[in-house]
């Protein structure tokens, strides 16, 4: 699975890019967590302090927000999918 970090998130893992081997089936929150075992430095930045993912981590896979998927953070992904994982904008 292809995971793509982008802006802050890039910066504070240390990487634009990795993948991650795991079964099919795992879901948005089982890639949350082994990510967050390789990247640790993103916890305070993805989690709040109960280890809900925070409202402003944006989250596509294969280019939808989960969001809009009808199993949202549950749903089940395949070893060929790509997550794109976007932190907040600001600007006017």
């Amino acid at each position: 699975m292809q995971i793509n970090l982008y802006s802050t998130f890039r910066q504070i893992a240390g990487t634009k890019t990795m993948q991650l081997d795991l079964p099919a089936g795992t879901t948005v929150y089982g890639v949350v967590d082994r990510l967050l075992e390789k990247l640790p430095d993103l916890r305070r930045h993805w989690l709040d302090d109960q280890g809900e993912i925070r409202a402003h981590v944006h989250i596509f896979i294969n280019g939808d927000e989960i969001s809009t998927l009808a199993d949202g953070w549950s749903t089940p992904l395949q070893p060929e999918d790509v997550l794109d994982f976007i932190p907040p904008v600001a600007g006017g």
